[in-house]
This record gives structure tokens, C-alpha cells and sequence, in this order.
């Protein structure tokens, strides 16, 4: 009897290591959300259609850029009720939401916000700013998945002005991230293309999920795309795989949704 029991829970723990092992697969998304206006509509709220777009692809993750908490500007197209939008859209999608205050703006606060579909952890980090102009930040969240892995999942926004403070960014947010040493993901509006200082400051630590996975998509303007803008950035080594890499056709925003689809060995 005790050596059948013995054998059982020897079965059970090795399921259990098994199963651990498992790659793990995770959905994430990149949005510039236009701060929860309908960009080729002004005056009209877009939150639903965000939401719809979230629902309908279910991310684990989701980065989302331009984004406003309780200011006046929401305000003028919420039938004068200033909005919280990383909450409104966490209750509209059944996702934990995390906003990261850039700046003071309109009565209120712009910045980041990310949506998780695990308990998470957040933390913001502001970013430099040498040339002056908008304030910026990076949010964070730190996640255990079901298999047991621990990840960080972060957003930022970088500065449209100015090349000196994307490139002092670039540097922070890689210095930022590797200090972790746990496998992460960067998402966001970076406002750099494959061209640049700043492009090349990341992909010489990071991975570009789309090159990864092959054929970058344009990602901006909706309307008549003609530059890639948003990415999401792998921390190197073997622990991701990049099975899919989808630009959403979405005109809820000037900016198109990525998604991008891993596997986390």
C-alpha cells in the first residue's frame, strides 16, 4: 500500500514538473489609443471600439500610448464627465488596469496605461528628457504566469519632438530592463523608425518581435500607412518564440493595434 501511494505522488510530481515546462504562450498588443478620441472622428469617444478590438483578440497584455486620466479633455467628449480611461477600459475588457502618469495635463494626467490579464505588480519609471519638451515615462508590471514563470511586461511613449530624448530614453529603459534579469516584453509607441540611433539602441540588447518573425508591417497612419512606429521588444537569449505578428485594421485610433503572439520556454 505505501509503495502504490509512494508511486502516485512520485506520478503526481512529475506531472506537475512536466507541466511546468510547458511553454507557456502569450498574447500581447501595442495601442496608441489617441487619448479616447476617435481620430478621423473628433468629438466622438472611441473606448468601445478599443475595447471591441481588445475582446476580440484577448491579449494577456496590452500597452496602450496617449493615454488620459480624468482631464478636461476627456471630458469634452464624455458629455462633460471627465474619464479615467485605463479604468473604463479595464472594466470594459475584464482586465486589471495600470496607469502611469507621464505628466500633468488638462486638469488631470497623461501618460501610459496597461491592461493585464494576470494579478500584476506595477511600477513607473520617467524617462529623461534633456532636450526639455514632454514629460515621459514606462510602466511596468510584474507577472507570474500559470506555468510558473515570472515575466515583466512593459509600455512606454517616446518623445515625437526630439531625437536627443529618444536616444537618452532608449538608453534608460535598456539599462532599465536588463538590470531585472528575468524575461521581459516592451511595447509602445517608440515614434522611431529602423533608421535611427534609437532603433539601434535597442535591437543591439533586444529583440524586434517583427523582424523575428518576418516582413514588418506598417503601422502608421491608419488611413494611409507609411511608417512603422509601434514595435514590441523581446529580451534576448532563447526563451521566446514569436509565432505570429498581426497589424490590426482598426481605424479607432491614427495608430493601428499590434498583436503579437509568443511562446515562453
Amino acid at each position: 500500500m505505501k509503495t502504490t501511494l509512494y508511486r502516485l505522488a512520485l506520478l503526481v510530481m512529475i506531472s506537475f514538473r512536466a507541466n511546468l515546462s510547458i511553454a507557456q504562450e502569450i498574447k500581447v498588443m501595442t495601442y496608441n489609443i489617441y487619448h479616447g478620441e476617435k481620430n478621423y472622428d473628433n468629438g466622438k469617444s472611441n473606448l468601445k471600439d478599443i475595447a471591441r478590438v481588445i475582446n476580440e483578440y484577448k491579449p494577456d497584455f496590452v500597452a496602450m500610448q496617449e493615454v488620459d486620466s480624468m482631464t478636461n479633455r476627456t471630458a469634452g467628449f464624455n458629455g462633460g464627465v471627465p474619464k479615467d480611461l485605463v479604468a473604463e477600459l479595464a472594466k470594459m475588457t475584464g482586465m486589471h488596469g495600470f496607469f502611469g502618469k507621464a505628466m500633468e495635463y488638462s486638469n488631470g494626467g497623461y501618460g501610459e496605461g496597461l491592461l493585464s490579464r494576470h494579478p500584476s505588480v506595477s511600477k513607473v519609471y520617467h524617462l529623461p528628457t534633456p532636450a526639455g519638451g514632454e514629460g515621459r515615462a514606462m510602466i511596468t508590471v510584474s507577472s507570474t504566469l500559470p506555468n510558473g514563470k515570472k515575466i515583466v511586461f512593459g509600455g512606454t511613449h517616446l518623445c515625437h519632438e526630439y531625437e536627443k530624448n529618444r536616444v537618452a530614453q532608449a538608453e534608460k529603459i535598456v539599462e532599465t530592463l536588463l538590470a531585472l534579469n528575468v524575461p521581459f516584453i516592451l511595447s509602445g509607441d517608440f515614434n522611431i523608425t529602423p533608421d535611427t540611433k534609437s532603433y539601434q539602441i535597442f535591437t543591439s540588447k533586444l529583440q524586434d518581435a517583427a523582424v523575428v518573425y518576418g516582413e514588418p508591417a506598417l503601422t502608421f497612419p491608419f488611413d494611409k500607412p507609411s511608417e512603422r512606429l509601434d514595435y514590441v521588444f523581446l529580451s534576448k537569449g532563447k526563451t521566446w518564440k514569436v509565432t505570429d505578428v498581426k497589424v490590426i485594421k482598426s481605424d479607432a485610433s491614427d495608430h493601428m493595434p499590434v498583436l503579437v503572439t509568443l511562446k515562453l520556454n
